[in-house]
C-alpha cells in the first residue's frame, strides 16, 4: 500500500499538533522533512523519539519531535512516523503539506484504522470500537468501548462461531462421507449447544438498545401543567438557568432542549409547554399557547422517557387527568414536586397510574438523588454486562439478528426432523453472519461504510 499522511489532532490552536504518516515509505518521508539535532532519521530504532527541525524543501517551518514505529509493531502494522509540532493551525497544515510534498498522499477518513484492520492488528469490531471511544460521553460507555477495543465482542462471537462450526463440520462429514465409519450421532444432541448459542446471541441483541442509550442518550420530555415546576426541574438537572422560571403560567412556550449526564446516562431533556385549557385566553395568546401545547404533544409522542411533573400543593385538575391519559403506554416517571408543601394531591391515585413515583423539592438539589436512582432503574441499564461485549451499532445488530434467526430455524428443523443437509445450510448462514459481524469474512463495501464515520487522521 502507498504511504498516507494526515493531521491526527483537532484542527484548532493548542499546545501541539501531531502529523501521522503510515506506509512503507513513512520513514523516508520523515527523513525529507525532519532533521534531528543529532544523528540521522534512518538510523533511529523503533519506538524512539528525537528532537529536531521541520522543513518544507529548504524552508524551515518549525521545530518539534519525531517518533518512529517500525512494522509490524505499530498501530497500523506498517512503518509509522509521527511528527509533533507547535499547535498552530497554519504551522500544522504547513507540516502536513511538507509530508505530502515528500511523497505521501492525504489519508481518507479512518484510513489509519482501516489499515490496522487489513494488516490484522484489529478485528472489525475492535476497529469500530475506536470511534466509540472517541465519542464516549460517560465513564460507563468509555469502559464498555475499551472492553470492545480489547476484543470483548470478537471473543464472544468467536466462542459462538466455533461451536456452530464444529457442528457444521460434523454434519458435512456425514453428508460427504456416508460410507466412512464415523461415530453415530443424533441431531437432537446438538439442541443444547445451539440453544445456548442462541441465548448468547439474544443477550447480545439486548445489549444493543442499552448501548444506544449510553451512546446517543434518551430523548426525555418534561411535561405537566403550568407552574408545576417543570422549568425548575430542568434547571436543577442541567445545573444552569436554561429555562425561565416565573410564577406566571405559560412562561415556557418553545421547547427548551439540553443534554445532561444523570449518573452514567445521557438525558436529552426537553422542557415543554404546560398543558392547560386555552378557551378563556385572548385569541392571540391562545394561538401561541396552542402552538406550544401541540409541540409538547408531538415531543411526548417521540420521547423515550417522560418526566411527568405534578404540584403537590394543588389537587389534580382536568389538565392532569388529560396528561395522565396521554402518557398511557409510555415509559414514565411521576415526579411529585413541592414535596415540602402541604399535600393536596391524590398520591394513592397517582401510584396506581405510574410504576415509578418520586417526591422532590425542585429547589433542593439534595432531593434529586432518588430521582437519579429511579431513572437508572427505569431504563434498566444494569440488566446486561456490557463489559463482556455488546452490540455497538446497526451493522453489528443486523448481523447478530440474522445469525440468531438462523439458529432458531435450525433448532425448529431438528425438532421437526428435517434432513441433515437443510440443517447444515441453515447453520452455514448463521456462520456467515457471525463472520461478517467480526470482519473475518466481509466485503470491501461494508468496510468502507464502517470507516466513513471516522475522522481523518484516525
Amino acid at each position: 500500500m502507498d504511504t498516507i499522511a494526515a493531521i491526527a489532532t483537532p484542527r484548532a490552536v493548542g499546545g501541539l499538533s501531531i502529523i501521522r504518516v503510515s506506509g512503507e515509505s513513512a520513514v523516508n518521508v520523515a527523513r525529507k522533512v525532519f532533521m534531528p539535532v543529532s544523528g540521522e532519521v534512518m538510523e533511529l530504532k523503533s519506538h524512539t523519539a528525537v528532537y529536531g527541525n521541520i522543513f518544507d524543501s529548504e524552508e524551515k517551518i518549525d521545530d518539534g519531535m519525531l517518533t518512529i514505529f517500525f512494522a509490524p509493531n505499530s498501530y497500523t502494522g506498517e512503518n509509522v512516523a509521527e511528527i509533533s509540532c507547535h499547535g498552530g493551525i497554519y504551522v500544522t497544515e504547513r507540516v502536513l503539506r511538507a509530508c505530502l510534498n515528500a511523497g505521501a498522499r492525504l489519508a481518507g477518513a479512518g484510513e489509519f484504522t482501516k489499515r490496522a484492520l487489513l494488516n490484522g492488528k484489529l478485528s472489525l469490531t475492535q476497529a469500530e470500537s475506536v470511534i466509540d471511544i472517541i465519542n464516549s460521553h460517560s465513564k460507563q460507555y468509555l469502559t464498555c468501548s475499551l472492553a470492545q477495543r480489547e476484543g470483548a465482542l470478537f471473543r464472544k462471537t468467536e466462542e459462538i462461531s466455533s461451536i456452530i462450526l464444529d457442528i457444521t463440520v460434523q454434519i458435512a462429514a456425514w453428508i460427504d462421507y456416508p460410507d466412512e465409519s464415523l461415530d453415530s450421532f443424533e441431531t437432537s444432541s446438538f439442541l443444547g449447544q445451539l440453544a445456548d448459542c442462541r441465548t448468547k446471541l439474544q443477550l447480545l441483541l439486548e445489549s444493543f438498545e442499552v448501548g444506544r442509550i449510553m451512546r446517543e442518550g434518551v430523548l426525555t420530555a418534561i411535561v405537566g401543567k403550568p407552574n408545576a415546576g417543570k422549568s425548575t426541574l430542568m434547571n436543577q438537572l442541567t445545573k444552569s438557568n436554561r429555562s425561565i422560571v416565573t410564577d406566571i403560567a405559560g412562561t415556557t412556550r418553545d421547547i427548551i432542549e439540553e443534554s445532561v449526564n444523570i449518573g452514567e446516562i445521557i438525558l436529552r431533556l426537553c422542557d415543554c409547554a404546560g398543558l392547560r385549557d386555552t378557551e378563556d385566553l385572548e385569541r392571540t395568546v391562545r394561538e401561541v399557547e396552542e402552538i406550544g401545547i401541540n409541540n409538547m404533544l408531538n415531543r411526548l409522542e417521540q420521547c423515550e422517557l417522560a418526566l411527568a411533573v405534578f404540584d403537590n400543593s394543588r389537587p389534580l385538575e382536568k389538565e392532569d387527568y388529560t396528561l395522565i391519559e396521554k402518557l398511557k403506554g409510555k415509559t414514565v416517571i411521576c415526579v411529585i414536586n413541592k414535596a415540602d408543601l402541604e399535600n393536596r394531591l391524590d398520591l394513592t391515585y397517582l401510584a396506581t397510574q405510574f410504576g415509578s413515583v418520586v417526591e422532590i423539592t425542585a429547589k433542593d438539589e439534595a432531593s434529586f438523588e432518588p430521582l437519579t436512582s429511579v431513572i437508572c432503574k427505569t431504563l434498566q441499564l444494569g440488566r446486561v454486562d456490557m463489559s463482556a461485549g455488546f452490540i455497538a451499532n446497526e451493522r453489528q445488530r443486523e448481523c447478530a439478528a440474522i445469525a440468531e434467526s438462523a439458529l432458531e430455524r435450525a433448532i425448529d428443523g431438528i425438532l421437526a426432523g428435517y434432513a441433515l443437509d437443510m440443517l447444515g445450510v441453515t447453520l452455514e448462514s448463521a456462520l456467515e453472519s457471525l463472520y461478517e459481524l467480526s470482519g473475518k469474512s466481509v466485503s470491501e463495501t461494508v468496510i468502507d461504510e464502517v470507516f466513513r464515520r471516522f475522522c481523518v487522521g484516525k
